[in-house]
């Protein structure tokens, strides 16, 4: 793994932005971008971004965004509002993509997201719809759902009184940094109303909806969704996958994900 770092200036705030390369030989075959759930990281991805790559034929882009892994650090006084995931996906992907020099008018890249970063990817497609190939949103969020929430109350006791902090600290150089800044977010009395099913509308691309019929942060309802929305989505429900379809089901997910992007093959 060679992990790399590069800045982007949002909101005139310095940020460096830890980030690997997949393959970047093959600069003549599309890009993936992925992005990570509300407590990833570069890391937490372990193997499976290179894998999909690979079965693709295709570059691959992984990065923390700020707050997590070795990105710059969410400042201990920094509380994200409920627009934090519309935040990156309008401005600190679109400086990143900047940054490393990517080009997306001319060569749209397609996005992997996860949870958040599934949402997130959803927000960027909407906001540039021009400028995304396609995406798969894995367990993405358009609305609030009670069974969230209580999924995420039962994380911040995890962190608090069981081992949820020590293994989140193998990934992140400041944990607390990213778990507070998602926790305190969603659970905010602020971010109950929170729902963008009415952005979706403007997205131009095909969209790949995986969700696990297991998960305990988010029903199907949030994938069938985003079906009402964009005309060009398909859902996947795995039966027997959590939250995590890329861990639960890799081999699954990858056989859907090449089928999507290369129909035909």
């Amino acid at each position: 793994m060679t992990i790399e770092f590069v800045d982007i200036v949002v909101d005139a705030r310095r940020l460096t932005i830890e980030h690997e390369w997949l393959s970047p030989e093959r600069r003549d075959q599309p890009l993936m971008v992925f992005l990570h759930e509300g407590l990833g990281s570069v890391s937490m991805w372990r193997d499976f971004p290179a894998k999909a790559v690979d079965a693709l034929g295709w570059r691959g882009l992984v990065y923390s965004r700020p707050g997590y892994g070795r990105s710059t650090p969410r400042p201990s006084d920094e509380a994200w509002g409920p627009d934090f995931m519309h935040r990156q996906a309008q401005q600190v992907l679109p400086a990143l993509l900047q940054a490393l020099g990517i080009d997306a008018h001319r060569d749209p890249p397609w996005l992997l997201g996860h949870s958040d970063g599934g949402s997130i990817a959803l927000l960027h497609a909407a906001a540039f719809p021009a400028q995304v190939a396609g995406v798969v949103a894995m367990a993405p969020h358009l609305f609030v759902e009670e069974l969230s929430l209580a999924s995420i109350a039962r994380a911040r006791e995890a962190y608090l009184h069981g081992a949820l902090r020590q293994g989140l600290a193998k990934h992140h150089a400041d944990v607390n940094s990213a778990f507070w800044g998602w926790n305190n977010a969603w659970l905010s009395p602020a971010f109950r109303p929170w729902d963008i099913s009415d952005e979706l509308g403007t997205i131009a691309c095909p969209v790949l909806a995986i969700q696990g019929e297991d998960d305990e942060y988010g029903t199907l309802a949030q994938v069938r969704r985003i079906a009402a929305r964009v005309k060009a989505t398909t859902v996947l429900p795995l039966p027997e996958c959590g939250h995590s379809p890329h861990r639960d089901q890799p081999e699954r997910v990858i056989s859907a994900v090449s089928s999507f992007v290369q129909p035909g093959r």
